[in-house]
This record gives C-alpha cells, sequence and structure tokens, in this order.
C-alpha cells in the first residue's frame, strides 16, 4: 500500500484527498484539469492529458503562465522507465552584457524585450506528444481552442492575480510595444472581474496553428516570422533564427535517496538542485514531529546553506563549475550538516523574488505518470505580447546577472537559471508518484517542505499539501503563512530568526501530487487550497 497514512490528519479548513483508479489529474485551475480529464476519457495517456491540461492552462491561467513560456517534465511510463524533459529556452544570439549595458541598464531588467529568452513551451508540447502520446495535437489541443475562441468565467483566484498584474502593468509598462499585452488581457481597458467571460481569439489561432503543425509554425513557419518582425520592429534581440535553432533536450534526471525514498529532479539550469542539496542535509537528522521548533530550525538552516549554493552554481549544466555528483555528494552534505547549530545562519546569497508558474500532475490506469510544469515568470511574464496571437513572452533572461564573473553571467544563446521545477518519488525502483509546488524561488522550499511531510510524517498527499509552509526570504528572514503555530514562531525567533507573518497565502506555492498504490493500482490525489485547484479523476 502507499506509506502514507490515508486518515492522517488535514490541516483545518482543508479537504479530503481524492482516490480513484482509471486515471487522474491535479492542476490549479478545474477547468484545465477536466480538459486533460476529457482527454484520458477519449482514450488519450497520461502524457497527452497533461499537454491539454498545459495547453488548458494558457489560456485559463494565464496570469502564471503562457505560449511564450518554458516548460520541464518528468515522465514515467508503464514499463517502468523514467524520462526528463528540459524545455527551457537560452537568450538570442544578438544579445550580451555589452549590450544590455548600453542600453543603460546595470542588471537585468524585468520588462520589456531585454529579458525575453527563446520560449520553449511548444517544444514541450510536441516532444512529449512525439515520444509517449497516442492522440495528435489536434485532438489534444481542442479543449484550450475552445476555452480561447468561446471564453470562459474567471475564477477567484486568477481574478485575483489578474487584478495585481494589471495595476503592476498600468504602472510599470509605457511604450507601445506593450500594446498586445494590453489589447488581450485587459481589452475592456480593466482587468476582466471574477465571473466575468474572457476570451481570446488570438490564443485560438496561435493554439490551432500549433496543433496542425506540431508546433513547426511557432519555431520555423508564420508564427515565428510574426514574432522575429515585432521583435525587429520594437528593438528586440529574439530572431526566427534563434527559434528555428531551438529544439527541447531530453535529461538524465538527479536524485538524492531521502530516508529510503528517491526524490527525482530535473538537473540544472534549474533549480531542482536546491531542493537536493537541502534534503541531503536533512538526511542526517531524525524528526520526531513536524510541529516541532527543532524540525523546522534545521529546515530553515538546510534550506539556506542549499539556496547559497543553488545561487552561486547553478545556470546552463555545462557551465556550471562544479559538478552535481559533488554538490550532492555525502561528503559535501555532511560538511555543510556541520554548520548547523542552535542559531540561525546568515549566509551570503542573492535575493530571491516570487514569481508565476503552473504545475500539473496526471496519471492514468495503465501506469503511466506525468510531473509537469511550465511559466512566463513572474506572472505575466515580459509584458510582451505579439499583437494578434495571444503570444505572451516570458522574461526568464531577468534572472541572468551581469557581472561577467558569476556562474549565471548572460551570455548570447546560453540558458539562465531557471526557477521552475517539477518532482518524482520512487520507491526500490517503483513509482510512487509525481508532486510539485510552484512559486519562483519557494519551488525548492516547498518540495522540501511537502516530502518531508509525507515521508518524515506520514501525511497523505492533501494533508502535506495543507501544512502550513514558511520560506526563506533572505539573510535570516523566514516569512510564514498565517496558519503557522505562534509557539513555534516565537521559538523560531528566540533561535534568531527574523520571522515575518505575512497577510496572505499569496506567496507560498500552489501544489499537486499523485500517489499510485503498486499493489491496487489505486491513484491518490492532493491539490492545493490556496489556489483554485482540484483533482479530476474517475
Amino acid at each position: 500500500m502507499i506509506p502514507f497514512d490515508p486518515l492522517s490528519y488535514p490541516y483545518p479548513s482543508q479537504r479530503n484527498a481524492v482516490y480513484a483508479r482509471n486515471g487522474m489529474v491535479a492542476a490549479s485551475q478545474p477547468l484545465a484539469a477536466q480538459a486533460g480529464l476529457d482527454i484520458l476519457k477519449k482514450g488519450g495517456n497520461a502524457i497527452d492529458a497533461a499537454i491539454a491540461t498545459a495547453a488548458c492552462l494558457t489560456v485559463v491561467e494565464p496570469t502564471s503562465n503562457g505560449i511564450g513560456g518554458d516548460a520541464f517534465a518528468i515522465v514515467w511510463t508503464k514499463d517502468d522507465t523514467m524520462h526528463g524533459l528540459n524545455a527551457s529556452g537560452p537568450a538570442p544570439q544578438g544579445i550580451s552584457i555589452e549590450v544590455v549595458k548600453q542600453a543603460g541598464h546595470d542588471k537585468m531588467p524585468a520588462y520589456g524585450w531585454l529579458p525575453v529568452t527563446v520560449p520553449g513551451g511548444p517544444s514541450a508540447w510536441r516532444a512529449l506528444s512525439d515520444r509517449f502520446g497516442k492522440l495528435p495535437l489536434t485532438e489534444v489541443l481542442k479543449p484550450a481552442i475552445d476555452y480561447a475562441e468561446h471564453g470562459f468565467p474567471i475564477s477567484p483566484t486568477l481574478g485575483h492575480y489578474w487584478g495585481l498584474g494589471y495595476r503592476r502593468f498600468a504602472e510599470a509598462l509605457k511604450g507601445p510595444e506593450f500594446a498586445g499585452w494590453f489589447d488581450t488581457f485587459a481589452p475592456e481597458g480593466r482587468a476582466p472581474r471574477i465571473g466575468e467571460i474572457w476570451k481570446s481569439p488570438g490564443h485560438a489561432a496561435t493554439l490551432r496553428s500549433i496543433a496542425e503543425t506540431d508546433a513547426e509554425s511557432f519555431y520555423r513557419g508564420a508564427l515565428a516570422e510574426q514574432i522575429d518582425a515585432f521583435s525587429r520592429e520594437h528593438g528586440g534581440f529574439l530572431r526566427k533564427e534563434d527559434l528555428a535553432a531551438y529544439y527541447p533536450e531530453w535529461v538524465d534526471l538527479i536524485s538524492v535517496n531521502y530516508k529510503g525514498y528517491d526524490v527525482w529532479e530535473i538537473p540544472p539550469n534549474g533549480q531542482g538542485l536546491v531542493a537536493l542539496l537541502a534534503l541531503n542535509i536533512l538526511n542526517g537528522y531524525d524528526f520526531s514531529a513536524r510541529d516541532a521548533v527543532d524540525t523546522h530550525h534545521k529546515q530553515m538552516e538546510a534550506i539556506k546553506l542549499a539556496f547559497a549554493d543553488g545561487l552561486k552554481y547553478i545556470t546552463q549544466h555545462d557551465k556550471m563549475n562544479v559538478s552535481v555528483e559533488e554538490l550532492l555528494s555525502s561528503a559535501y552534505a555532511e560538511a555543510r550538516r556541520s554548520l548547523i547549530g542552535e542559531e540561525a545562519l546568515l549566509p551570503e546569497p542573492g535575493e530571491p523574488v516570487r514569481s508565476g508558474t503552473v504545475y500539473l500532475a496526471a496519471a492514468d490506469g495503465e501506469g503511466n505518470m506525468i510531473s509537469y510544469i511550465q511559466s512566463n515568470y513572474m506572472g505575466f511574464g515580459s509584458g510582451i505580447v505579439i499583437p494578434g496571437t495571444g503570444i505572451g513572452l516570458q522574461n526568464r533572461g531577468h534572472s541572468f546577472s551581469l557581472d561577467p564573473s558569476h556562474d549565471n553571467r548572460l551570455e548570447p544563446g546560453k540558458q539562465t537559471y531557471h526557477t521552475i521545477i517539477p518532482g518524482f518519488l520512487t520507491k526500490d525502483g517503483k513509482a510512487l508518484g509525481p508532486f510539485g509546488v510552484m512559486g519562483g524561488f519557494m519551488q525548492p522550499q516547498g518540495h522540501m517542505q511537502v516530502v518531508m511531510n509525507m515521508v518524515d510524517f506520514q501525511l497523505n498527499p492533501q494533508a502535506a499539501l495543507d501544512a502550513p509552509r514558511w520560506q526563506w526570504i533572505e539573510g535570516k528572514t523566514i516569512e510564514i503563512e498565517p496558519s503557522f503555530p505562534e509557539h513555534l514562531a516565537q521559538s523560531l525567533i528566540r533561535k534568531g530568526h527574523q520571522i515575518k507573518r505575512a497577510s496572505g497565502v499569496g506567496g507560498f506555492g500552489r501544489g499537486q501530487i499523485i500517489l499510485r498504490d503498486q499493489d491496487s493500482g489505486v491513484l491518490i490525489g492532493g491539490t492545493e487550497w490556496r489556489t483554485d485547484g482540484t483533482v479530476a479523476a474517475w
């Protein structure tokens, strides 16, 4: 049986885990999850369902991802093999540190053309479909096209973040290059309100073109020409040659064995390494209770040490100055663990920022499972939308350093440190299932907390997600959710942590988990109460 207690006490005001046998899709938007389930019922497998859900999310949750974003996936197939896909695009060939500095910047800007990198998302849909899918993209992308063409009602969390994004962009985005964003996402001169119907013919046309050409139009066809032309018109650096040269990469996954469970992540340039570094440090401790000051203190110290390394070393994998094997060695974990004492440490990392991302998990009755994540970064991304297409371009280049000596320095054609990370759990060579917690630099922190909730404290997937979270911000500053116990917060303050209680739950990630019982084939799913999430199952 699944080794996590199905009756583990859920935290207040949340929901129960979902059990099913034939298929399951967990996502942050009910319409997207249902779209994936519909594809399963039409004969598709878990990978088809994930693509359908992901494409749908570019329409029904554009505050967190889009057609012009990146993606990563971990796939477990029914023959008990695991596959990793890195679909994160590089910087354009025409950009450089010198070019950005000549434009008057001493660090990478967040908006406009300068932080735009090659979008990898559509290439992920194609690669996953070509290798594992049972249905053509023309069938799998139908739900997304339909919602874009005919519209859908705005859900509560989506409406909240759409309003925040509009107000931020109305203040920050002033040039003519941003008109496409306002035309697409604020057609009435404001953000759509909760319950209102929003539609985007541009999204529909683009998704239909991607489906009919297996994404060729996006990278080597008419859509690539449109992106190139708009970039040239407004002084951007992304060119059709950058798009044409791009293909996603199948990668060997990295892992650590945490107390008998193998935790899998995509290798750098993704930050999944940070979660593994932290878990490797924590492997040396036994934890008697989740809600204990010693547990939280050691978790916080481990994640700070892990980020100190991650922010220094993570960049495109073949440009790293140290190897992943060195960083994940038991000797290195022991050395880092020895730094943890009774008082809060003060490491020297960069300052994490928050982001916008969607994570989903899917499983079918045959044994296929997928952990999938995609993002435009920082909500709506760069603010650049190619007119008439719905293609909102990501701003991943914002993560590059303009310091020529930094490992993650900007270079033409280079991938940057990437925040989005899918996770996967196995035990004794068998799949338990996919998990993920979206949200910028919260993601490896969420991965660590959720894995420990299940492995150390035997919480089922829903209870593991429901539990109050914290996140390290910088220095000794830790932000805690409103529901985080006050007595623990006070004890952590006495250990030197600078504790800040957040007014809401928006910055603490939004996760999904699906696990499979190897004996019965029963699926158990959990979804995030911090958003409009749902588990669709049959």
